[in-house]
């Protein structure tokens, strides 16, 4: 990432890239700012895109072989072409390509053994995205809100984290949701969050869980009650109940083992969200987690075999937790 900034900087470029990864956010953010920083405002005459498994190479190739018109470089970028995990005639031809083509590559998943990506590692930069730590999404989000001329508290920044889908692009939708409706004002609030921000489902899930984690049946059915509110299908909070105890499970089982990068990778979630786990452990024995995993398991078993509808199964499941 480092080099991929200085690149940007000082306008000296590889001649091919790769950003690949979880975060699409940041690799659109990169993407196009390569594509500004290599051309500048609206030249589209040396620019070409491409996209999908089926790019038709010898097009690609007359692409990258055309000397760029009235410009140092031309700029090609190809999105999710799947040639980093499959064969492909490309890692060939870039030995030859004009050291006037820039070419961006925009990729999901790759396979590090692959031809092309060593090419790519060796000859010009491999960047991958990754979903940033809680601090540095806190921070990002502080100077956003800077940017507008707003401020927030710590705690707060943590609060709009937790609640909120994860990925960077829905983290500045909900910014800019905050900025216009606290028009007039500095300092955005917790109230102000949940005033107009779009709870994530699982933010919701873990609010359930803290309420029966209280014994309060009546706020974990109202909580309950609100997903079906917002149209989510009883099957899949069932799912997303179930796989937030198996990760309360690992995560449990993890403690004093394992630090949070590793916590997080072994458990397939967020590094930031771990904390979240970690405190939510705390409320509940391994064994009633265990109940309750094993209760989610047995309601789906009921719904598969028609003893039971959807929605008042789950329904009484979380009557029941309370009960374990």
């Amino acid at each position: 990432m480092k080099q991929l900034k200085e690149d940007l900087k000082n306008q000296t470029f590889h001649p091919v890239y790769l950003l690949y990864g979880e975060e699409d956010y940041l690799k659109r953010m990169y993407r196009d700012r390569l594509k500004k920083a290599v051309l500048g405002d609206g030249d589209e005459m040396n620019y070409s895109y491409f996209e999908g498994k089926d790019i038709d190479f010898p097009t690609l190739r007359e692409a990258a072989n055309t000397l760029p018109f009235f410009s140092d470089h031309r700029i090609i970028i190809i999105e999710n072409s799947r040639w980093f995990k499959n064969a492909s005639e490309l890692a060939d031809y870039l030995p030859a390509m004009p050291d006037t083509t820039v070419m961006v590559f925009v990729e999901k998943e790759i396979d590090k053994r692959n031809k092309l990506y060593k090419y790519v590692n060796k000859n010009g930069l491999a960047v991958e995205m990754t979903t940033m730590t809680e601090r540095e999404l806190k921070a990002w989000v502080a100077l956003l809100l800077k940017q507008s001329g707003r401020k927030i508290q710590e705690s707060t920044a943590s609060y709009l984290l937790e609640q909120v889908d994860n990925s960077m692009t829905n983290i500045k939708n909900e910014l800019d949701k905050l900025i216009a409706y606290t028009e007039g004002r500095e300092i955005i609030t917790k109230e102000d969050i949940d005033a107009v921000c779009s709870i994530q489902v699982t933010g919701r899930i873990f609010q359930m869980m803290d309420a029966v984690a209280s014994g309060n049946q009546g706020e974990t059915l109202r909580l309950y009650h609100d997903l079906l509110t917002l149209r989510e299908n009883p099957m899949s909070i069932l799912y997303l109940l179930t796989r937030h105890f198996n990760v309360l499970l690992q995560v449990k089982g993890m403690a004093g083992k394992y630090d949070r990068a590793e916590m997080a990778k072994k458990a397939g979630i967020p590094p930031f969200a771990v904390g979240k786990y970690q405190s939510q452990c705390r409320r509940f024995s391994g064994s009633k987690i265990k109940s309750m995993l094993d209760s989610c398991i047995e309601t789906e078993y009921q719904f598969k075999r028609g003893n039971i509808g959807d929605q008042l199964g789950v329904e009484l499941l979380l009557i029941s937790f309370a009960e374990i």
